[in-house]
């Protein structure tokens, strides 16, 4: 009998919230088409704006508190893989050994300890602060129901009052429920007008905690992390030191990034090594038969206006329109203005449009600039040997290239 008891309460009540729902979506479509005028309260919905408003930004304060934390322990990572190799290539006889390796088990402590304190001084906190939002946000929802059903038993009073035919006890009936319904839905509405404006106060306070925190743990944790990094660099000085006849000093080099036109400076060469600087040796009188001739012999400038006109001219008259060799025959079958060949020594991969793109071993054909004032130092005018061959367009296939990624081959 009990459980049947129980049962038919359990009944009851779900036909109950049944017949709730129902009522209340009948009251929001009359106050939608404007057949029933609703309750307002624009303080509370200012209220009730600013709630989301704080909701959002501090999830995504959540959200960003996260992926910091997650880099953090990236670079832990990375850095105690780095510690990993300086140990491992640091070798037994070298002085400061046990030293190196202390200083590299200190760099690991001082990484978990600063993650764990991010964890405990600012992600926590942060938790904690937006474990309040859930149920306050459930609150709102619900007074926004008990405000519907206040408006619903009202407009039920109301029209029993106004009705032709007077019934008395169901007039009674509504006063109550009117009475009921609005006190359940006051009592939430002092709640929430008291509570919502103090959450969004307390914004300003949770900021400058949570961001003090941060810089103050990021500020200690650098400051540590200097004093590790000098006594490390003292270690390697002293290494220096007993080793310095076998030092490696570390050269500047050209940025990897594309050159601006007008101030190209040439990439080095794969191999660190720029190729060699042939020189070029210019006749300025046909050869004497039977003898070598008086020739000015000039090292190859990365400019060609370095190089005298005189020479300029006379150089690529005798190679492309004269003899060579003595022979007398024109080289035609070459690009106007040809100098010399030379063949790429590494892979060169263009970063603009005016420069060939290279593969070891191809060959290129050296042609002056159109206007010497554009030349770059370290590169030089060209046109690939088989694209010359295959199309005889100079203005489709000449491009600069980095002269140290070549070598002279004629």
């Amino acid at each position: 009998m009990a459980e049947m008891g129980s049962k038919g309460v359990t009944a009851g009540k779900i036909a109950s919230n049944v017949q709730k729902k129902l009522t209340r979506a009948q009251e929001k479509v009359l106050q939608k088409l404007g057949k029933a005028d609703e309750t307002k309260d624009e303080q509370f919905e200012q209220c009730v704006q600013n709630f989301n408003k704080q909701l959002t930004e501090g999830t995504r304060l959540q959200k960003d508190l996260r992926t910091y934390l997650a880099s953090v322990k990236a670079m832990h990572e990375a850095s105690k893989k780095l510690s990993e190799c300086l140990q491992e290539v640091y070798e037994p006889e070298w002085p400061g050994r046990d030293e190196a390796n202390k200083i590299a088990e200190n760099n690991d402590l001082l990484w978990m300890d600063y993650h764990q304190k991010l964890v405990d001084q600012a992600l926590l906190t942060m938790d904690t602060y937006l474990g309040q939002f859930p149920d306050i946000k459930s609150r709102i929802a619900k007074r926004g129901r008990k405000l519907v059903d206040y408006d619903s038993a009202r407009h039920h009073y109301e029209s029993l009052q106004t009705a032709k035919k007077k019934d008395e006890a169901k007039i009674a009936k509504a006063e109550e429920e009117l009475i009921k319904a609005q006190k359940v839905f006051e009592e939430m509405n002092v709640d929430l007008q008291e509570e919502l404006p103090s959450l969004w106060n307390s914004r300003v306070g949770f900021y400058v905690n949570t961001f003090q925190s941060i810089a103050g743990l990021e500020e200690n944790f650098h400051k540590e992390m200097s004093k590790l990094n000098q006594n490390l660099n003292d270690v390697l000085v002293s290494l220096e030191k007993q080793h310095g006849s076998n030092t490696f000093t570390v050269k500047a080099q050209p940025s990897d990034s594309a050159p601006e036109k007008g101030n190209k400076s040439p990439s080095p060469p794969p191999d660190g090594s720029p190729a060699a600087t042939p020189e070029i040796r210019v006749n300025h009188e046909p050869e004497p038969a039977g003898g070598a001739s008086p020739g000015a012999t000039i090292p190859k400038s990365p400019s060609q206006s370095s190089l005298p006109a005189v020479v300029v001219e006379t150089f690529s008259a005798t190679v492309n329109g004269a003899v060579e060799g003595g022979s007398g025959t024109g080289r035609l079958d070459l690009p106007p203005g040809f100098m010399f060949k030379v063949q790429a020594q590494h892979d060169y991969t263009a970063t603009d449009t005016d420069e060939l793109q290279l593969k070891a071993g191809d060959v290129v054909l050296v042609i002056p600039f159109q206007n010497p004032e554009e030349q770059d130092e370290g590169w030089l005018m060209g046109v690939k040997e088989s694209d010359w061959n295959q199309h005889k367009e100079l203005e489709k296939c000449r491009g600069v290239f980095p002269e140290n990624f070549t070598e002279r081959v004629q």
